[in-house]
C-alpha cells in the first residue's frame, strides 16, 4: 500500500505536522484530517458556532473535492465539540448539506479544539462507492 496526499488552496493549509487528506493508492478510501472554522483565504476563525458548523463543511468539501469526490461520498464522520448543547445545530445544518443515506457519525464532547474552535470534523470517504 502507499498513499497520497490531497492538498487545496480552498480549505486552510495545514497548521501543524498533518495532511488535509491522504488518499490511499490502489484504493478509493480518503482519509480527511480535522477541519475548524477557518477561513482559507484569511486563515482567521469565522464567528459564532452557526457559521462555523457551515465553515467547517465548507472546507471538507474543498477537501474532498480536491479528492475528485463530494460529500455524497462521505462513509464516516467524526463531529467535535465543546458544547454538546450545540449538537441540534449540527444536525440542522448537516441537514442542508448531505443528503440519506447519510454518513455513519460520532459527536464527542470536548474540552478544546485548536485556534479556540467550537466545532471540529474530520471524515472517511470513499470514492467511486
Amino acid at each position: 500500500m502507499s498513499k497520497s496526499t490531497i492538498s487545496t488552496d480552498n480549505a486552510p493549509q495545514a497548521i501543524g505536522t498533518y495532511s488535509q487528506a491522504i488518499r490511499v493508492t490502489g484504493g478509493e478510501t480518503v482519509y480527511l484530517s480535522g477541519q475548524i472554522g477557518l477561513d482559507p483565504v484569511s486563515m482567521e476563525m469565522v464567528s459564532g458556532v452557526d457559521a462555523q458548523i457551515e465553515q467547517v463543511i465548507t472546507n471538507l468539501k474543498a477537501v474532498i473535492a480536491a479528492s475528485g469526490g463530494d460529500l455524497g461520498d462521505v462513509v464516516k464522520l467524526n463531529v467535535y465539540l465543546t458544547d454538546l448543547s450545540n449538537f441540534s445545530k449540527v444536525n440542522e445544518i448537516m441537514g442542508k448539506h448531505f443528503s440519506q443515506p447519510y454518513p455513519a457519525r460520532a459527536a464527542i464532547g470536548v474540552a478544546a479544539l485548536p485556534r479556540g474552535a467550537l466545532v471540529e470534523m474530520d471524515a472517511v470517504v470513499v470514492l467511486n462507492g
